[in-house]
């Protein structure tokens, strides 16, 4: 009985360890999918040629705050975009936010595709 007590304590302990190291680390592929499902919309390009609604998101928006950007999407901005808080939890939140972390800063607006790379004809040939 005693050794059963044991063992079952040993089997909670580690759960409850390997528990509390999923949960200090966000799951980036949870991330990826709640920020195709829920950002991408307006945070990325669904074609070349398009345009976005909101800005593109990288490791650099918001100061790379980590807590700043979960208050942003957890209470989105009056009259620019919704809250996420009723839609996602404040781990898929986290794991959003530490999805956001891994993208690189676009490219600066100069570096636009010229009339020559886009296709379109130039007089100057």
């Amino acid at each position: 009985m005693i050794r059963s007590a044991g063992i079952i304590l040993l089997a909670v302990g580690t759960a409850g360890a390997a528990f509390a190291q999923g949960a200090g680390k966000p799951d980036l592929a949870d991330g990826r999918q709640h920020f195709e499902q829920s950002c991408g919309v307006c945070h990325t390009k669904p074609l070349v040629t398009s345009g976005r609604f909101g800005p593109a998101l990288s490791k650099a928006s918001l100061g790379g705050q980590a807590d700043v950007m979960a208050e942003v999407i957890g209470n989105g901005i009056p009259l620019r975009m919704p809250g996420f808080r009723h839609q996602l939890s404040q781990e898929q939140i986290r794991a959003v936010v530490a999805y956001i972390q891994t993208l690189d800063p676009p490219p600066p607006e100069d570096a636009k595709p010229t009339a020559r790379t886009s296709g379109e004809r130039r007089d100057d040939n």
